[in-house]
């Protein structure tokens, strides 16, 4: 069943179910880059850090505490109410669609640990479209890597099957929670899989950090800070949500912090 009409939109709301969140500030954050929230501390508490490949599902600790409606609902996000601790801050809610560790800042060789990692087991509900234009995938920091500055080689499967690689600058001292994008290389629609990572040199700290596979499924933004700003469906878009979507949050930095998040998510039903 889907919802088609703005009676059945209406009556689903009064049965909507909430889903709160309230993320702690990261530090050591740099503006214009994306910092993921699976660490923050708050509410939920901090994700763990993956030590082998792991679909991410509904009940996996990190996530929202998503409850979806029976099959055969169909689930959707419809309304977000938030706020954050500074101005200008913009909020996405990504399905976290599996993950894995254990890559480390001072191999300078190419690292298969835990890797390829693909998306065998997951509903292809969950992935959207056939030619994975619709995820996003990410080289995602647990602890600070050295200061020393490299190039990380990312050997990708692409959406058409042929291999390649795509070159990612990375900052001295990455800091735990960053994230890097992971593009499609040039007329490639998308990414099906990670094979290997291989930075040019060796950062001095090993740190730790892994490949995450995610797909969007909205953006907030803030304009004032600790003032809430409300979305509904209609500037949501009211995405669908798969009944094992592992919610979590991703941000986009402005300055040197994450600063606070904290709101209510409503999912209904039809």
């Amino acid at each position: 069943m889907a919802i088609t009409t703005r009676d059945q939109l209406i009556a689903a709301l009064g049965q909507s179910r909430h889903v709160l969140f309230d993320k702690a500030s990261i530090a050591n954050a740099v503006a214009g880059r994306f910092y993921s929230l699976w660490k923050a501390t708050g509410f939920p508490g901090p994700g763990a850090t993956p030590t082998t490949q792991a679909i991410c599902l509904n009940t996996t600790a990190g996530g929202l505490p998503y409850l979806p409606f029976n099959t055969p609902s169909t689930n959707y996000l419809a309304w977000v109410d938030v706020a954050t601790s500074l101005s200008t801050s913009t909020l996405e809610i990504h399905d976290r669609l599996c993950h894995p560790g254990g890559l480390s800042g001072t191999v300078a060789t190419a690292q298969t640990t835990n890797l390829p990692l693909n998306l065998t087991g997951i509903p292809a509900e969950r992935i959207g479209l056939t030619d994975f234009s619709q995820l996003q995938w990410w080289l995602e920091w647990y602890t600070d890597t050295g200061a020393a500055a490299a190039n990380a080689t990312v050997n990708c499967t692409f959406d058409d099957d042929t291999t390649g690689n795509v070159v990612i600058a990375l900052a001295a001292t990455s800091r735990a929670s960053g994230l890097y994008q992971i593009l499609p290389a040039a007329g490639k629609k998308g990414i099906k899989a990670v094979n290997s990572v291989t930075l040019s040199v060796t950062t001095g700290t090993a740190g730790a950090f892994g490949v995450t596979c995610t797909r969007y499924r909205a953006g907030l933004f803030t304009v004032v800070a600790n003032k809430a700003e409300i979305f509904d469906w209609a500037a949501l878009a009211l995405p669908d949500l798969h009944e094992q979507a592992c919610l979590q949050l991703i941000q986009l930095c402005t300055t040197t912090t994450t600063g606070v998040s904290k709101g209510v998510c409503r999912m209904i039903g039809g």
